[in-house]
Order: structure tokens, then sequence, then C-alpha cells
């Protein structure tokens, strides 16, 4: 304002000014109409824009928010200090500008330490000297005959309107000061919103009026050239001083008591590491948080006394910025989704959050793309960081709501029944505890990739297990799996046996056209459970699900995952599954350096030829990669050369044939067992959807 504002009218004009003025005040505007929706919402605690953030995008998204913030806030604080200084040095050249910057700090940090009111309480002082400064200002004369100029005067060197832009917008992004200070409010609900409009409004008021006197008073050319043409105009000059002063030294006071309270509330939090945690301790009846106090103090210290912050600071205003953008997403968000537990006091239109967040990114590219890029960069980090570490909050977020919003979408959208060329394994596994038959999750996981769904399920027995505990139960899962970074869905239920239980899940798991439509199972131990166990695969293919039966013997799990073979009978059936499921584990990350080979058995060179033939084209155009070959034996039997070629395998697929009957399929699958015996781990696949896999593979 001091320093910049006869700068921006000598280039722009008057109406270029009030013009900028104006759209600069409109973003702060809308993010405070966001700000006051979320703050009227919750019971606001320490923390300000953090908690305000994190309570609804959760630890992970305000955390990456929160910690650029305190950044920001703290070398905000040696940035203020270091032009204060300057500023006193320019009167007395021979003050060493460091070392009146450290005593600053000294003095500013004290004070936030000893009081917060106190502090506050300084702040009135500092206004007085802004106040007179600008009646000063008002006061004065010209300093040469001038005209208005509505739109600058033309130069060759002129700055254009958006760069003028860029460079006075960090004059409005004050608004978080208060903000800051949540934890010390009586009434949050009510002191933000109130407080932070004030600020906006009268912020406006002085903005819009001082173009009129520096464009009444002195032309274009000396407002441009003389960064000091205020203290030439005001009737007494030495109040501008004061008034830059002031400025410097509140602003200072502001962050100085903001950022130590975000540090604390990270730290309540847990999102800083544990040795971290002292930062929580408050002290005194204030309840100050002094560890972190101090901490900015000696921070403040050490980047006040190293010097020149020129280097960071755009990198600074873009974490404002940031964090300005975010609040109104927040809000935005909160108010479409319409949740229940949104509820504001004071209302506002998802429109215009989403006004101020596009003009916050709007001006974060004009100030400074590059430091935009770096400022997106460096949070990406910490929320990946964080991400990691896989915090847990207490409270819930608008994630669910969104998702939930997604998927209603979605599912009202999806057709019921799609093109080959869309398909993928939507797997519903029959684990039941996920640690026993873990071979089972690995392989759903190489088959979905993250691409699509797969669910683990169990079967409790209802008549020991009551209803009560299967949520219990299913959170159980859910931390498992969690705990091994895999991605799918848990489904607990109880029925008489698992078999029965089975059967229930397919007829009725799944939401809308979204359905499993391949069903993952382990094979039965028990030749009793074997009939049981016939019928529940026979319901599976009448029901139009694939089936894919995982025998692991000894569970002896994948061995090294070095070489898979697929046992081949043609394209149609079972054959184009195969290959579908050993393309998808091909590109999965466990399975990716293993050799996959298609075997078919012939009866004699010439067949073999034929067939070789017909594998080179057709293997060309499905573009899977996998490799084949031809096996010519006609005097030994199927199962003794699959035993001969596949024994060094670390996985077998094989094909099944369909269950009329069940019984006739429990002896079929008994045999089929036995033949394999001495293969390690087998997938017997069985294609039963009503979609030609063929198509898929052209």
């Amino acid at each position: 304002m001091y320093l910049r504002f006869g700068w921006v009218v000598g280039n722009v004009g008057l109406l270029g000014t009030l013009a900028i003025v104006t759209l600069s005040t409109s973003i702060t505007f809308l993010t405070s109409l966001s700000i006051a929706a979320i703050a009227t919402n919750t019971p606001v605690k320490g923390g300000g824009a953090y908690f305000l953030i994190s309570r609804s995008l959760g630890l992970e998204a305000g955390g990456a928010i929160g910690i650029p913030l305190f950044l920001a806030q703290a070398f905000s604080v040696s940035l203020y200090i270091i032009g204060f200084s300057e500023s006193l040095v320019g009167l007395f050249p021979l003050v060493d500008p460091r070392w009146v910057g450290v005593a600053t700090t000294i003095v500013l940090g004290t004070l936030a330490m000893v009081s917060t009111k106190a502090t506050i309480k300084a702040q009135y002082v500092i206004l007085v000297l802004i106040g007179l400064s600008l009646v000063s200002l008002l006061l004065g004369s010209p300093v040469e005959n001038s005209t208005i100029e509505l739109w600058g005067v033309p130069q060759r060197d002129a700055v254009p309107f958006w760069q003028v832009f860029a460079v006075f917008f960090p004059a409005v992004t004050g608004i978080m000061a208060g903000v800051n200070l949540s934890g010390d409010l009586k009434n949050p609900a009510v002191s933000i919103p109130k407080g932070t409009f004030y600020a906006v409004g009268t912020g406006y008021v002085i903005y819009m009026l001082l173009p009129l006197i520096l464009a009444s008073r002195a032309d274009a050319g000396t407002l441009v050239e003389d960064a000091l043409i205020m203290e030439k105009i005001a009737i007494w000059g030495g109040a501008i001083f004061l008034g830059i002063w002031g400025a410097t030294l509140s602003s200072a006071a502001g962050s100085l008591l903001g950022a130590p309270r975000v540090l604390q509330a990270l730290a309540e939090d847990r999102v800083l590491p544990n040795y971290a945690q002292f930062f929580r301790r408050s002290s005194g009846k204030e309840k100050i948080p002094r560890n972190a106090t101090l901490f900015t103090v000696i921070l403040t210290m050490v980047t006040v006394y190293l010097g020149n912050l020129n280097a960071i600071a755009p990198l600074l205003t873009m974490f404002f910025l940031t964090t300005y953008a975010v609040l109104n997403i927040t809000a935005g968000i909160e108010t479409f989704l319409q949740s229940p537990s949104f509820r504001p006091k004071f209302k506002v239109h998802w429109l215009f959050s989403l006004l101020g967040a596009l003009g916050c990114a709007a001006v974060m590219l004009l100030i400074n793309p590059l430091a935009t890029f770096a400022a997106f960069v460096f949070i990406g980090i910490v929320f990946l960081w964080l991400k990691r570490r896989k915090l847990k909050d207490t409270w819930g977020g608008i994630g669910r709501g969104l998702l939930l919003s997604l998927v209603r979408f979605s599912l009202l959208r999806l057709e019921k029944k799609g093109h080959a060329k869309n398909w993928r394994p939507n797997i519903l596994v029959l684990s039941g505890s996920p640690s026993k038959r873990w071979q089972l999750i690995e392989l759903a996981n190489c088959l979905t990739q993250d691409n699509s769904l797969f669910t683990v399920s169990t079967v409790l027995p209802e008549h020991n297990v009551p209803q009560e505990k299967v949520l219990d139960y299913e959170n159980q899962m859910m931390d498992f799996l969690y705990g091994k970074s895999i991605q799918a869905l848990v489904r607990v239920i109880r029925a008489p046996d698992p078999f029965t239980g089975g059967k229930h899940l397919v007829n009725a798991y799944g939401l809308g056209p979204l359905v499993p439509n391949t069903i993952l199972l382990g094979d039965t131990q028990e030749s009793a459970n074997l009939p049981a166990y016939a019928d529940m695969v026979s319901h599976f293919h009448k029901s139009k699900r694939n089936v894919l039966i995982l025998q692991n013997e000894n569970k002896a799990g994948f061995k090294k995952k070095e070489k898979v073979d697929i046992w081949w009978g043609g394209l149609k059936g079972n054959g184009s599954l195969m290959i579908i499921l050993a393309y998808l584990m091909k590109n999965s990350l466990e399975w990716g350096m293993a050799s996959f080979q298609v075997k078919m058995v012939v009866p004699n060179e010439e067949a073999e030829k034929e067939v070789r033939r017909n594998f080179s084209r057709l293997f060309s155009n499905m573009r899977t990669g996998l490799d084949f070959k031809i096996i010519v034996d006609d005097y030994s039997d199927f199962w003794q050369i699959l035993h001969r070629e596949s024994q060094d395998s670390d996985l077998v697929m094989l094909g099944m044939a369909p269950p009329e009957d069940s019984l006739e399929f429990a002896k079929y699958f008994e045999g089929l067992k036995a033949h394999t015996s001495k293969e390690a781990a087998k997938v017997f696949v069985l294609a039963a959807q009503d979609i030609d896999f063929e198509d898929l593979l052209q």
C-alpha cells in the first residue's frame, strides 16, 4: 500500500487501479464467504485454516496444506521484520539491519509468549499509527499540477495490467489473521465471519479511496518513479514512515501469533512425527503454545539474520493462495453434496465458492507460474508422505460423501450388460479368513490391478456368531488388508454353512448392474464336503458367473513366480477367458517378469504345422505377448504330458468342464484333482458369463 500503490496507479491509471482493487477484493470476499460457511458449521478449535480444512478433507489433505501454511506464516514474520529493519536503516544508516531484525524478533516473540492479549492490544497502537498515516495523506497537498489519468500514460516500458494486478494482489491476502486465532476466540463461529468481513470491507474502502488521492496529486510518471511519493504528498511525511513500520510490525505480530497455533494443531492431530509432540503443550491461563512460539521465534531469528528472503517470497504467497483455494473447494463441495452433517448458519451457494477457488488458481498463475508449480509439488510431496504414514482421524470428512455421489452418478449410467470390449473382472473371493488363504487374495489383486473391483468375503456360522459381531469381523479384515496395502471391498455374512453362504452371496451381493462376474475360491479339503462344494460351483455356473478354483497343494504358495503354463483347448469357452486372465497377470507387478506359455497337444507333425500356422496368426492378432508351445505326442496320456511339461511351473491354468449335474461334477472334480496332484499350484477355469470373450481378444 505505502510503497507500491503509486506505481500501480501510474501504470494502469485510476480506473485500472479501481478495477484491480475490486477484482482482488472480490476473490478474497468469496473466500471469506467460504470461511464463514465452514466456521459456522462446527465448533472451531485451534489451528485456523488447517483445522477447517482437515475436519472436512481429512488429515492428509489438512496436513498437506497445514505444514506449508505454517512455513509460509513463519517465514512471513521474517519478511515483515526484514522490511521493517531496512526501512529503519533508511533513516539511521549506521545501524546493522540484521541486528535490528533480531532485536525486533525477540521483542515481538517475548510479547507473544507472555500474553496473547497483550500482543493483540499492541495492535491497537499500531492501528493508530496506520490511521495517523492515512489522515496525514488525506490532508496533504499535490506535489505538482496533474490531471487524473483514467488508464495511465502510454509508455514504452509501461507494465501490463495483469502484471500490475499480480504485484497488488498480496495486499489483500491478510484475511486469515483472525482465523488463525480460532482457538483463542470465545465464540469463533461469530467472531471469524464478522471479523473477516469487516477486514475485507475496511480494506476495500481504503484501497478505493487511496487511488483517488494519488491520481489527483501527482502525474503518472512521478507515481511510477517515486516509491515514497506518499511521504511527499502527506501533510507530515514522517507519518508515512510510522505507517510503514506499523504495517510491517502488525503483520509480523499477526503471523507470530498464527504460525505457532497451526504448528500446535498439527502436533495435536499427530500429523507431525512423534519427536515433535512437545509442540502440543500450552502454558498459562491463555493457553499459549510457548514451545511452538519459541520454535517459530528461533526460526525467524535465523532467517532474519541470514538476510534476503526474496527468493522464496513468491512460494510463500502461493502457499497462502493454495490455502484460500482449498477453503473455497471445501465449502463448495460440502454445499454441493448437501450432506446432512453440513448445516452452516451462514449459507453460501456452492457456485460462489467455486468462483473463489478458480479466482485463487488464476491469480496464482498470473503472479508466478513457476512458484505455483513448486508449491503444488511441495504440497503433493507432503500429502504422499502423510498418506504413507496411514494416519487415522476420529471425525468424518467430505471424502465419503463425495465418493458416494460419484458412485451414484456412475452406477445410474452403467449399462446392465456391457460390450465384451469393456469387460473387466469383478471378483468375489470366497477366502474365509484372509490370513489362512492369502494366495486367493494375492491372485485376485494381480488380476484386478487396481483397475477393477474385488471383494474379500467370509461366511460365518450363524449358530455361534451373533449378527452384532459381523461388523467387528469386517473391520478386522479391512484393517488386515489395509496393512497389506490391498485395496479391496469386504463382505461378511452369516449362514448355516459356507456352501449355503456362498450361494447367498452370489445371489444377493452387488449394487445395481455392478455385481461380481467372477468367483474365486479355494479347494475343499474334506471329501465329505465335496457334494455340497460341487453343488455350490454348479450354482455359480448356472448363475452365469465365471469360476476360478485355486488349488495350492500344501499351501506352498506360487514359488518364484517365474513360469506360468496355460493348457489350452481352443479359443471358445474357457480358452479365451484363460488367455485374458493370463494377460492380466502378465501385466501385474508380481508376475511381470514371469514367462507365460500357452501349451497344446497334437497327435502328429502334420497337425503341428497347421496348429503352429494358426497360432502364429492368432497370437499376433491377440497382441497379448504370450508365447506358445505345441507338443507332438500321440502315445502318452494327457496327464502324463502335463506333468512332464509343467512340473517346474509356478502356476498351471486348466479349463474345467461345465457342471451339468452336481453329483457328476463332484466325481469329475475329484478326478481332476487326482490327475493334477503332482502340480503344486493350479487354477481351474470355468467360463460361464454371457460374454463372447474371444471378441475381447480381437
